[in-house]
């Protein structure tokens, strides 16, 4: 379904990367359905006359689109196994992810995808599950290894999908009068309660990673509110 075939010039490949990066944060977050060609152009930063060159229709964008977002999914996966040294840290990089994906994934487009270009959203769905089977293989290890509680990893998965969500809605953090580096920092203490066992709780080392919380939090409290 990825519009960038192999027939393309690196020059074309590079500058189509480069159009798909610029309207990509604003189609993940906002949905594509209501934007027209003359608003993608204008995201993108280049005239109507120049988007055409690289891309044909509304569909390419979103192809190009949906095939960059499988990429950065499967760049989490591999960044995971590669990089995750300890369970203390693992647990870390996988509370990051989980977070920006919720924050840049919005709900509309998933589902304006799913309605609109079922196959796409199924690519989409299949690169999330992947990297849900690595996260279940390393729950299943710390809890054999007894670091982890005994839990139904798939629970962990919706609590993340409904949860997180929810905390990244400005409405409910309005309503109770909460800051969202609150409510992140709330939220990694219980996700470290849930997973680890008290006698492993000490592994998991918070120095560095509270001024991370701080960061993400102003991160996406400017890019989404």
């Amino acid at each position: 379904m990825n519009s960038n075939t192999g027939n393309d010039t690196n020059p074309q490949k590079e500058m189509r990367n480069k159009l798909v990066n610029k309207v990509l944060p604003i189609i993940v977050k906002n949905g594509f359905q209501s934007l027209r060609m003359e608003e993608i152009s204008k995201y993108m930063d280049v005239s109507k006359a120049t988007m055409y060159k690289y891309f044909a229709s509304k569909d390419e964008v979103l192809e190009s689109i949906v095939a960059s977002l499988i990429d950065y999914i499967n760049e989490l996966v591999v960044k995971f196994c590669d990089t995750c040294q300890s369970y203390g840290t693992g647990f870390q990089q996988l509370f990051e992810q989980s977070l920006l994906l919720a924050a840049y994934i919005s709900d509309v487009f998933l589902t304006e995808l799913q309605a609109m270009y079922p196959e796409l959203h199924s690519h989409v769905t299949d690169a999330m599950r992947l990297r849900e089977k690595h996260i279940l293989q390393f729950y299943q290890e710390g809890q054999n290894k007894h670091i982890f509680n005994e839990f139904n990893g798939y629970l962990i998965f919706l609590q993340d999908n409904v949860l997180v969500r929810a905390m990244l809605d400005i409405k409910f953090l309005m309503s109770y009068h909460l800051t969202l580096n609150q409510v992140l920092v709330d939220y990694y203490q219980l996700m470290k309660h849930q997973l680890f066992r008290p006698e492993q709780l000490h592994t998991v080392d918070d120095t560095k990673f509270t001024s991370k919380l701080d960061f993400l939090a102003n991160k996406i409290t400017r890019d989404l509110f």
